[in-house]
């Protein structure tokens, strides 16, 4: 794994339950413990606002922004790695709305938010994700979009380009328009970005199941088999990308009429779905108990870790909310073992700082309690 990426410094103003708040941050693990409510998930949610995006919870910025506040926030992180020290700045002003997000980097306003790409990468695990195997294929294209991202930063533009495409030829359809001449222009639009986020995606399930098979046969964290589930993932492999674009084109052209009936488009990468298996066990994911499944997918994240380091040259900035409540002693000793190895900051959450004992001489203890956050007594 390359040198460590590390946040030193946070500030949040206005953000959630904080008004106003600096705290001084370690390298390598950093535990938040407190109460139900305390907003210690608030924190994490903070830290993941810098990346594109919505951050973990994917909240719009008018829940983001502190209740009695002026309806904007602000959150500013220092970043010391091998490159030196950056800062990072991003938040809304009051009554921007919600496409007001501002980035900046050492004080220069950025191009777009996908600048902060170039200085970190953030991964997450939230327990809303425990569903992640069970839930609807949305949520999984989502968790693979935030997985290609963090290697390939051009990957976000593209959803958005493909996103704002699709929603012109819907809004056509179900206008009833038979204007070929526009129909013509998104279909190729929604062609070229359709495919190269198919193959992105499957270049990143190659890429990650690689890095999966580098885990024990017998570890606390079982190998997952991963897989697409999709026409143009399943073309992309063996036939050409211009090809494979000019079939999604024609297959959009003469779906018109069977689109137009259902009021949206029915074929494409936004209708396509992560395929997991239980490697030891040969069993679908959605199959396996709620533990084998929080274990899966603590396993995916962690390959993933390792993988973003690898191929960025910067090793990511971990986020685990409320990860050692789900896991047994003999896991949660493994898991802080291959966070150790991978180099990484962490940031973990617990209302019990206990579980998180083993890691005490080697760790940032800090206790979150309403507003307020403080060094953990005992820590």
């Amino acid at each position: 794994m390359p040198a460590q990426n590390h946040i030193s410094k946070l500030t949040l103003t206005n953000f959630r339950n904080y008004a106003a708040l600096t705290i001084d941050l370690a390298p390598g693990a950093v535990v938040f413990s407190g109460d139900n409510g305390a907003g210690k998930t608030n924190l994490l949610e903070a830290i993941s606002l810098l990346t594109p995006g919505r951050g973990l919870r994917r909240a719009p910025y008018a829940d983001v922004a502190r209740e009695g506040g002026d309806g904007g926030f602000a959150l500013h992180a220092r970043l010391d790695g091998p490159d030196g020290q950056v800062e990072i700045g991003t938040g809304i002003s009051g009554g921007a709305g919600e496409g007001g997000r501002r980035v900046r980097i050492n004080g220069a306003s950025a191009r777009s938010a996908e600048d902060m790409l170039e200085w970190l990468r953030v991964v997450w695990l939230t327990p809303a994700m425990d569903a992640l195997f069970t839930g609807p294929a949305a949520d999984r294209r989502r968790f693979l979009d935030r997985l290609v991202l963090a290697i390939d930063p051009g990957h976000g533009q593209r959803a958005i380009d493909y996103e704002k495409a699709m929603r012109g030829r819907n809004r056509l359809l179900t206008e009833g328009s038979r204007d070929d001449r526009w129909f013509d222009a998104i279909e190729t639009q929604m062609a070229e970005t359709g495919v190269a986020i198919a193959a992105a995606r499957a270049e990143m399930v190659r890429l990650l199941a690689a890095m999966i098979d580098r885990l024990p046969d017998t570890g606390p964290f079982p190998q997952a088999d991963i897989g697409l589930s999709g026409d143009l993932e399943a073309e992309i492999a063996a036939t050409p990308a211009v090809d494979v674009e000019e079939r999604f084109r024609r297959t959009l052209v003469e779906g018109r009429d069977r689109d137009r009936a259902a009021g949206r488009t029915l074929e494409g990468p936004h209708r396509s779905d992560l395929v997991v298996r239980h490697r030891p066990k040969a069993m679908p994911a959605e199959l396996c108990s709620t533990g084998e499944q929080k274990a899966l997918l603590v396993g995916i994240v962690l390959s993933h870790a390792r993988l973003t380091g690898e191929m960025s040259g910067m090793t990511p900035i971990l986020l685990l909310d409320e990860i050692a409540a789900h896991l047994d002693g003999g896991r949660r000793a493994a898991l802080f073992s291959i966070l150790e190895e991978l180099n990484c900051q962490v940031f973990m959450t617990g209302t019990d700082a206990a579980l998180f004992s083993s890691l005490a001489g080697r760790a940032q203890f800090l206790t979150v309690d309403h507003g307020t956050v403080g060094p953990t007594e005992d820590s």
